[in-house]
């Protein structure tokens, strides 16, 4: 989406002005937005001929032949979702807006399809005993059981190869030989995978510490492998990029709704009451984006969990964010968890 603002006109431009930029540009389309971005319309070769055919001269204004009501793909719309309204409506590029409809990018049919190569890499905790999923686990870790046609950790990392990652750490612990098995180098996959092996378990975090010295200087994208979850991991990455954040956090919101009026005190006397309210929350979905320096804050064969780290760096002053996610997301930790995976599989598409 880097090059979408070469693309956006005012509704005053003319039409000729338009043409110009459909000839010069590659992406088909011309966006029309307001002084504040937010979006108005769009133009393509067909709306300007059906305009002229129509009596429009060249030299009127573009909004004389935008489509007023374009589809457009929203801030928290994931990429098979993007997919899905282009091939719907047979669109080579769609316009990204937020929640404002104030333009914030440009989406193309050939990037989705063929993903830029991402550099960063993704560090995958893939050595948990899996004791809630006993005895499914007493032979195999829990992110080698299969979900559908394939293992967990295979749907993730297809997740993360579709979106352009290739550059790939999985730390292990129990029974790394199953792992190291399927995997491999990666090869298979035409990716790179490094194995980092914990003697003991170090928490959700140590594990860093065990990481090669020589890492991309890149935000490193750090994630449990029991998750089956159709998030996109570059929107994920944009996002904490744009923010400066130190580390990111990736959340859900829960809604909680209490059935009964709540009553707040102060002492004996009655401050409030209100009557079945529902509350929200953030909840930590386990994946997280780190930058450089807060990952090689870790040493070496101390045990620490994210959390911990991650109030660490609050306390130096560094920017901890988080990004709230409304893409389908399962943490497969008991058995109920397990059912619904195989029977949420085909629906997702994972299988394809």
């Amino acid at each position: 989406m880097s090059d979408w603002h070469n693309v956006v006109l005012t509704p005053d431009s003319t039409i000729r002005h338009a043409m110009r930029i459909l000839d010069e540009t590659a992406l088909r389309i011309v966006i029309v937005c307001d002084n504040e971005k937010k979006l108005l319309g769009t133009v393509t070769d067909g709306d300007i001929r059906r305009g002229l055919l129509a009596s429009c001269n060249m030299t009127d204004s573009v909004a004389c032949v935008m489509n007023i009501n374009p589809h457009v793909a929203k801030e928290s719309h994931a990429r098979q979702q993007r997919i899905e309204i282009m091939d719907k409506y047979d669109l080579l590029a769609l316009p990204v807006v937020d929640y404002n409809n104030i333009l914030i990018g440009l989406e193309t049919l050939h990037k989705l399809l063929q993903p830029e190569k991402v550099d960063n890499p993704v560090f995958i905790m893939a050595g948990g005993f899996g004791t809630r999923l006993r005895p499914l686990t007493d032979n195999c870790p829990k992110p080698m059981l299969r979900v559908g046609d394939k293992p967990m950790l295979e749907h993730l990392i297809n997740q993360f190869i579709a979106l352009g990652f290739h550059h790939f750490y999985i730390s292990t612990h129990y029974m790394p030989e199953v792992i190291h098995d399927h995997f491999g180098d990666g090869s298979e996959w035409n990716v790179h995978i490094t194995y980092i092996h914990e003697e003991s378990p170090l928490g959700t975090g140590g594990a860093l510490g065990l990481l090669p010295k020589d890492l991309p200087k890149l935000p490193l994208i750090m994630m449990n492998g029991d998750v089956l979850t159709k998030i996109d991991f570059k929107q994920l990455l944009d996002h904490h990029k744009s923010h400066q954040f130190d580390a990111t956090m990736c959340v859900r919101e829960v809604e909680h709704k209490i059935s009964f009026g709540v009553v707040e005190s102060k002492g004996k006397l009655i401050t409030a009451m209100v009557e079945k309210p529902t509350y929200h929350y953030h909840i930590n979905t386990g994946i997280y984006i780190l930058s450089p320096e807060c990952v090689a804050s870790v040493k070496p064969n101390i045990k620490i969990d994210l959390p911990t780290l991650l109030a660490e760096r609050m306390e130096k002053q560094e920017k901890v964010g988080i990004y709230t996610s409304y893409d389908y997301w399962l943490d497969i930790g008991q058995m109920a968890d397990y059912q619904k995976a195989q029977n949420d599989i085909v629906d997702l598409g994972f299988t394809k």
